[in-house]
């Protein structure tokens, strides 16, 4: 497996080690994202790079691509380097716990960004979405575009993340108040495009009159959106996403996708490289929480001409 970490690492072309030259105070913020084919995430490790380096840090940018032995080297190899911090989006809530339990043994703080761990006190910071409340925006403005009676599907996120319980969740809660709205199928399609492709497929085969899709992210509605054009049904059938990510705004505005849910990922990946940095130099991370929650935005055809960069509505910059 270490081969795989070294794999990950260095294939992550664009965003990898910064030179000697520009490595300022010369102390290391290594940062592992998950999957930078995913925009979301590569967008999350340009983010803190972008602000690690600003700050004076060399970075280290390197994936696991979800898998938990890939991140415990990655992890030992941040170590290996003496960091001064690690930024993590974990790979597993619950199989992530070791990895961030060893760094902080020796002496490394670990900023979690994203996703959560299943254990408070390990990591200095667990900065994430507002998942439930981005959830309760997208089903809403699902169920203005749907409207209160219809046959529909999900796709559901990758188990091991708590954000797609989460999502799901928070679209149960809401959708459940409108009893002529039925869900007939859900499949997981841990985050990805290509089996949200697959696995619309195979639920619009067994379900063909569908009008509805609710999605945990953009990639898997991205993919179902490709499914429904095959198969001639994209405009009876309408689509909600969750990410924000570039892709999906363009789908936005097209009119494929009735809308999508922005994660502040650009906001909260920045934060917690200047909370690492505050950490490294007094001690204190300055905040009062280990969690803590960033509100999502309902992105419309309304604002969706807003985007200034991945991620990045005017608004969020203007406020910054």
């Amino acid at each position: 497996m270490a081969a795989a970490a070294l794999v990950a690492a260095s294939a992550f072309t664009g965003l990898s080690t910064a030179s000697a030259a520009d490595s300022g105070n010369g102390k290391l913020i290594s940062i592992i994202v998950n999957d930078p084919s995913n925009p979301y995430w590569r967008t999350e490790g340009q983010v803190a790079a972008t602000e690690a380096r600003k700050l004076g840090y060399k970075a280290n940018v390197s994936a696991h691509k979800g898998d938990t032995n890939t991140e415990r080297n990655l992890i030992d190899t941040a170590i290996t380097n003496h960091s001064a911090a690690i930024i993590l989006d974990p790979a597993n809530a619950d199989g992530s716990i070791g990895s961030v339990k060893k760094a902080k043994q020796a002496g490394i703080p670990v900023f979690l960004v994203n996703a959560e761990i299943n254990q408070k006190g390990l990591a200095k910071a667990q900065l994430v979405s507002n998942n439930a409340q981005g959830a309760a925006l997208g089903a809403q403005q699902w169920v203005k575009a749907v409207g209160d009676k219809a046959k529909y599907v999900e796709l559901k996120g990758a188990p091991s993340d708590n954000n797609a319980a989460t999502r799901s969740n928070g679209y149960r809660t809401v959708l459940s108040q409108y009893p002529n709205l039925k869900k007939v199928a859900s499949q997981v399609a841990n985050w990805d495009r290509t089996q949200g492709h697959d696995k619309m497929q195979g639920m619009l085969q067994a379900h063909p009159n569908i009008t509805g899709l609710i999605s945990g992210n953009d990639e898997m509605a991205l993919g179902a959106i490709a499914a429904l054009k095959e198969a001639g049904k994209l405009k009876q059938v309408t689509v909600g996403g969750f990410d924000g990510s570039p892709d999906a705004v363009d789908a936005v505005k097209s009119g494929e996708l009735a809308y999508t849910v922005l994660q502040p990922v650009a906001v909260f990946s920045k934060k917690a490289v200047d909370e690492a940095d505050h950490y490294i130099k007094t001690g204190k991370t300055g905040v009062d929480h280990e969690k803590q929650l960033f509100d999502c935005i309902l992105i419309t055809k309304k604002n969706a001409g807003d985007f200034v960069a991945p991620f990045t509505l005017k608004s969020m910059t203007s406020s910054s």
